[in-house]
């Protein structure tokens, strides 16, 4: 998967090593390791002269267009900055230093790097470019490129760049294709990956060279000139735009990427309805979707293309951490200040009820901020978990000590008076007390009202219930459903009360945790710690999974700091899955071996011509 920019906001790509930074190998020096890969443990997967990776077709064709849906609008196709709206796919152009594994736990290889070379104790990391690496422009691709890159997403790009850069104390060319970027200390064995996430852009660009000045720090509609396998060649603001492989591109034949990057074109049509989506997809005007709607899923998909054969849908298991899915509460605000009240606002979430009759039995009750993977928090903290959290016991609830977590239930019946009374009692604790039907302030007399914010109007079904019963309990809540780009704006100033987000994780986290919880990010614009956490014993378990020396190690940290963020009930959570189920139209084909961490429809799938042929004369047959 690529990303950068906004997209990192998605998920997150960072790593943990085990021996002294393990790199496959070549020997240097002893104060430092070179290879071709960098991994979390042992050595990796595929050595020196691996041909591509396990999980693509290195004889795939290439060819076809793919019509792919998104939702909302966009004005910017400049995916490094906080302002503006995004378009999809805005990163595909731009190459990085180095490139993901699907079927490792977040092992990287050299792509724009031919060499990473990491310090014994990991206060370095130098990259030496491929000499052939190009900008689609033809410029070369230049450790001055690299160095202005760092500096200039460090300073000028989305918070969220300062945030992973922190602990970078100057990044420098080295010599005629390196840059060494040297750590603050060795105490974070992530730096070395992160920085080889970074994406190069071209500093010719930016600068001029006769041609000119652009603006980094805004938004644009000009595509901006990438070394990456794909390039813009059409936009209609808000509506559409066209991705065009890049036949010459260099980086084509490195193993790296073989069977990858298969489709000739990729366009990507905004929509306003999700609905309208729906319907596009089976008229054929869409080839592809992941279907998050268990409604559709179940009901939906009884049309005579999916009886005939013509649409296909797949469930395909998968291995990634879905981290959490939830009501997040913003702290911030006074009436959510209080974290009795957070906790009395779970009991009138009626899940069981919700997955039986709105969810049709598909989905599992989130229970951990790392669902889905062995970072999860289960039962009683282990040994190794309360050594780490021994020294914070009376600055912590007592539960994480004490109780296993788990959400509130119900029996699913739509009856909630035992949850109401626990909650009544616990918002009366709080100060809060139920006069008629409503429920006041005790001091000020004021009562409770909040807003959910939504930018997916197909939520409403699901948030309904949820606002009835918070009337049960004398709790006035509204539902505002507000475009993407308002959505956005408000999300990055954390003007709201309630939003639902799924907060991505990934396979081994690490300094993406400090934009997610770390107080100082609470009132950062653009940060994710959207609740507003502000909690010492959170920014000291932060610290504790950034520091990890090895796998055992970071899991331990992982599930402490789990545990602290669910008693202190800064969400009500919803639901995860390890299923994705996808729909598209039977003209494409994919790998018999997929990708252990991520779907990679548009990076490993292709246009199938007998497939597409057949279905192509079905069409013509059926026209009028």
């Amino acid at each position: 998967m690529r990303k950068t920019g906004k997209a990192i906001l998605a998920a997150v790509m960072c790593l943990y090593l085990a021996e002294p930074f393990a790199t496959a190998r070549a020997q240097t020096n002893p104060r430092e390791t070179a290879g071709h890969a960098v991994t979390a443990h042992g050595t990796p997967k595929y050595g020196p002269d691996f041909q591509h990776f396990d999980y693509v077709d290195p004889n795939a064709p290439k060819g076809g267009e793919i019509k792919l849906a998104t939702y909302g609008s966009f004005d910017s196709l400049n995916p490094f900055i906080l302002r503006g709206s995004t378009a999809a796919g805005a990163s595909l152009p731009f190459d990085t230093l180095t490139v993901e594994s699907g079927d490792e736990v977040l092992t990287r290889y050299g792509l724009l790097a031919e060499t990473i070379t990491v310090a014994e104790d990991r206060s370095w990391v130098r990259f030496t470019l491929r000499p052939q690496a190009r900008f689609h422009d033809g410029a070369p691709v230049t450790a001055d490129d690299v160095v202005w890159s760092f500096e200039t997403l460090r300073d000028k790009g989305h918070p969220l760049y300062r945030t992973y850069y922190a602990d970078v104390v100057k990044a420098e060319k080295t010599g005629e294709r390196a840059v060494t970027f040297t750590f603050r200390d060795g105490g974070n064995p992530e730096l070395p990956v992160i920085m080889g996430q970074l994406p190069v852009l071209p500093k010719h660009v930016f600068e001029g060279n006769g041609n000119g000045v652009r603006d980094f720090a805004s938004t644009t509609l000009d595509p901006i000139v990438g070394s990456g396998p794909y390039r813009i060649v059409e936009v209609q603001p808000g509506r559409s735009l066209v991705f065009e492989r890049v036949q010459d591109w260099w980086a084509k034949d490195l193993p790296v990427n073989r069977g990858r990057y298969n489709f000739d074109r990729i366009r990507f049509d905004y929509y306003r309805d999700l609905d309208v989506v729906f319907e596009a997809f089976k008229a054929g005007a869409i080839d592809f979707r992941v279907e998050h709607s268990s409604k559709n899923w179940v009901t939906g998909y009884d049309v005579p293309a999916v009886r005939d054969g013509h649409i296909v849908r797949e469930e395909i298991r998968h291995q990634d951490p879905q981290g959490m899915q939830a009501f997040v509460f913003n702290s911030r605000r006074p009436v959510f200040a209080d974290r009795k009240v957070r906790e009395a606002l779970n009991y009138l979430f009626d899940y069981e009820w919700t997955r039986a009759n709105l969810s049709y039995g598909l989905f599992q009750r989130t229970k951990s901020f790392f669902s889905n993977s062995e970072l999860a928090s289960t039962g009683l903290p282990s040994p190794e978990e309360l050594a780490l959290l021994e020294p914070f016991r009376g600055k912590v609830p007592e539960e994480v000590f004490t109780k296993p977590f788990a959400p509130p239930q119900t029996d699913g019946s739509g009856n909630i008076r035992p949850n109401l009374r626990t909650a009544l009692a616990l918002l009366k604790e709080a100060g809060w007390e139920l006069k008629g039907n409503k429920l006041l302030n005790a001091k000020t007399g004021e009562p409770m009202r909040f807003e959910i914010l939504l930018v997916q109007p197909d939520m409403d079904r699901i948030v309904q219930p949820f606002v009835r019963n918070l009337e049960r309990a004398g709790i006035e809540a509204a539902i505002r459903v507000v475009d993407t780009a308002q959505y956005q704006n408000r999300i990055d100033r954390y003007d709201f009360d309630m939003v639902i987000q799924r907060i991505l994780q990934s396979t081994s986290p690490g300094n993406e945790q400090r934009d997610y919880w770390q107080a100082a990010r609470a009132d950062q614009p653009g940060s994710r710690n959207l609740a507003g956490i502000k909690d010492p014993v959170v920014d000291a378990l932060i610290d504790k999974v950034i520091q990890a020396p090895d796998r055992e190690s970071l899991v331990t940290a992982t599930r402490a700091l789990d545990r602290v963020l669910l008693w202190g009930w800064y969400v009500i959570p919803q639901w995860h899955d390890d299923v994705r189920r996808v729909a598209y139209w039977n003209r494409f084909s994919h790998p018999a071996v997929a990708p252990k961490y991520g779907l990679a429809f548009t990076d490993t799938w292709w246009v199938d011509p007998d497939k597409n042929a057949k279905l192509a004369n079905t069409a013509r047959r059926a026209a009028p």
